[in-house]
């Protein structure tokens, strides 16, 4: 069996996240239901990462694998046919090798998450980022998030119904800079914990906004308890922006 893999981009506001789930729509479901109709049968379709409701994404990938060879563009044009009314975008298919895995083959993952710090409401870009209605200290920022780069026991800013092995996790890079108007937290790892980036993103806010200092985020990491993280940020910031492979 042929096997493809899938860059895709999606507005993940009216999912109940990545992951198939029998009681509301997802972005798996969506996409197995459409490649089920290119193929004549059901396929599985997995993906780099289990993005969660709400999140978005530039550059998720998938795999999938179909029951004939199709050309990679026919692959993508059908499947983005049949993805239709949904916000769900192929963005590129191409063959790949039987061993290649979306989510194991992976060597690193890249997000980024959005802020503006504006006094006005959204409009344009309501549900696409988070508003924090004060200027934001952008350099304090910056300098407190490198104290979480590297490997840490990551447990405070874990969400409770984490399902991975150990908190313990390689935080690659991390950075907060002023984009024109915005404020963008991005960050790389091989993987991370459930609502780790929301949870970071959320006390660095507290330190942008003049409530935490660099120490407090250095003791609340060092505490290994949830109830030290800041507020968790909401989904709408976040986006998967890219999924690393071997070359």
């Amino acid at each position: 069996m042929p096997r493809y893999k899938l860059t895709i981009e999606y507005d993940g506001s009216a999912f109940m996240g990545w992951q198939w789930q029998d009681h509301g729509p997802s972005i798996q479901g969506s996409l197995q239901r459409a490649a089920g109709q290119l193929n004549g049968s059901p396929v599985e379709v997995i993906g780099a990462g289990r993005t969660d409701s709400g999140v978005h994404a530039l550059g998720q990938v998938a795999h999938l694998d179909l029951d004939k060879e199709l050309r990679t563009d026919t692959v993508r044009d059908a499947v983005n046919q049949h993805l239709k009314p949904d916000l769900i975008a192929v963005l590129d298919c191409e063959q790949v090798d039987e061993d290649f895995h979306a989510r194991f083959s992976a060597t690193k993952r890249h997000y980024i998450y959005r802020i503006i710090d504006r006094r006005p409401p959204l409009t344009l870009d309501k549900g696409k980022i988070w508003r924090v209605p004060v200027k934001l200290d952008v350099d304090a920022m910056h300098q407190a998030a490198q104290r979480l780069a590297g490997q840490h026991d990551f447990s405070t800013f874990r969400d409770a119904q984490c399902q991975a092995d150990s908190p313990v996790k390689t935080l690659d890079a991390i950075a907060v800079r002023r984009v024109a108007d915005e404020v963008e937290l991005t960050c790389s790892a091989l993987s991370f914990l459930h609502r780790q980036v929301r949870s970071i993103t959320g006390s660095l806010v507290e330190i942008g906004r003049g409530k935490w200092t660099e120490t407090d985020l250095v003791q609340a990491l060092k505490a290994r308890d949830r109830s030290r993280c800041g507020p968790v940020a909401p989904a709408d910031g976040l986006y998967l922006e890219k999924v690393d492979y071997p070359a």
